[in-house]
């Protein structure tokens, strides 16, 4: 899919990663047409939020997952749930009254 195939209207869905699963391979940030994510490094409290197997997986990789730091732009192509290795993200229909 080209961002002209996109279906839904930018900030309708919104990208999740699931902290459990990310392993910051930066697929999603090359695949995504929309520059939607950025990998960088978990902070103290977002790793005291997971479970201890996925504290050391994440240190194992450096630490390092995907953000969907610009969920606003997300027009749904799916490329970045496609290409995530780890299956670590799906998108969210966003309700009413929440902004993406």
């Amino acid at each position: 899919m080209t961002p002209n195939t996109c279906k839904h209207p930018a900030g309708t869905f919104r990208p999740q990663v699931d902290r459990n699963r990310c392993e910051g391979k930066d697929e999603c940030v090359r695949v995504c047409p929309f520059d939607v994510f950025e990998t960088r490094r978990l902070t103290v409290a977002e790793r005291s939020g997971m479970h201890m197997l996925s504290r050391w997986k994440a240190a194992v990789h450096g630490n390092r997952q995907a953000f969907a730091v610009r969920a606003d732009r997300c027009e749904a192509c799916g490329l970045c749930v496609k290409a995530c290795p780890e299956r670590a993200i799906t998108l969210r229909l966003v309700g009413l009254g929440e902004t993406a």
